[in-house]
């Protein structure tokens, strides 16, 4: 049976939101909707955590979820980019416990309404296709559709996004291609992408859409993100 690894990635120091990471939203932890969800799905074989924090640490620990280690200052920056937290993390279980999966899901607690079906349902999405790779997304509105956008010529008049004269767009909804775009709910992905030898990246050649309703998506990045998602998580309960 493949193993998949969860990783949660929560850095301290937000500036956005101050300790954004365990700032109770309706009286829980924010990270503790990701170690739920994640908990709940029975997809992982194993959920950590990778910070920097030890305030977030203890959070976590309290909700159950395992701390291995704590993450390098140097991999806690603002510019930090996800692929060298991973590839440590990935090293660090290989190296200490001799524990090495198949799979990585990025799970980033600024996504509260992702839910446990989310989780099992990419995981059987990966297996069951055999992607390299599956990332959360949503579907572009009709009104935002690329094949609907325009731009200007040299000359300053109307064309198509891709060159193309006025004429040429799709006048029928129902004959436009669905656009995408990315969630940040979940990027699962084989581990052996992060240590390619010319190109580590999280995606490969093959990538699984998993489509995610509208609902329940949510980035929580500044004071109003925050308010949107006390009202959503609001409406998903009376729901």
């Amino acid at each position: 049976m493949a193993k998949v690894l969860g990783v949660i990635t929560a850095r301290g120091g937000s500036k956005g939101i101050p300790g954004k990471n365990i700032k109770l939203l309706l009286g829980k932890p924010l990270i503790a909707y990701t170690i739920n969800a994640a908990q709940e799905a029975g997809a992982l074989d194993r959920l950590i955590l990778s910070t920097d924090d030890e305030e977030i640490v203890k959070v976590a620990r309290d909700c159950g979820c395992e701390v291995p280690f704590l993450r390098p200052k140097e991999l806690a920056e603002d510019t930090t980019a996800h692929l060298p937290v991973m590839q440590h993390a990935v090293k660090w279980l290989e190296e200490h416990d001799g524990y090495r999966p198949d799979y990585v899901m990025i799970l980033q607690p600024t996504s509260p309404l992702r839910q446990a079906l989310h989780i099992k349902e990419s995981v059987d999405l990966i297996l069951k296709t055999g992607a390299d790779s599956v990332l959360s997304v949503s579907e572009v509105p009709e009104s935002s559709n690329y094949r609907k956008t325009m731009i200007l010529d040299d000359q300053g008049f109307l064309k198509l996004i891709n060159g193309d004269p006025i004429y040429k767009r799709i006048p029928r909804r129902q004959d436009l291609p669905k656009n995408f775009w990315s969630t940040g709910m979940i990027y699962l992905f084989k581990t052996e992408l992060l240590f390619h030898p010319t190109n580590p990246n999280f995606y490969g050649e093959k990538t699984a859409p998993y489509v995610i309703d509208k609902k329940y998506v949510i980035d929580i990045n500044v004071p109003e993100d925050w308010k949107e998602a006390e009202q959503a998580i609001k409406k998903l309960l009376s729901d």
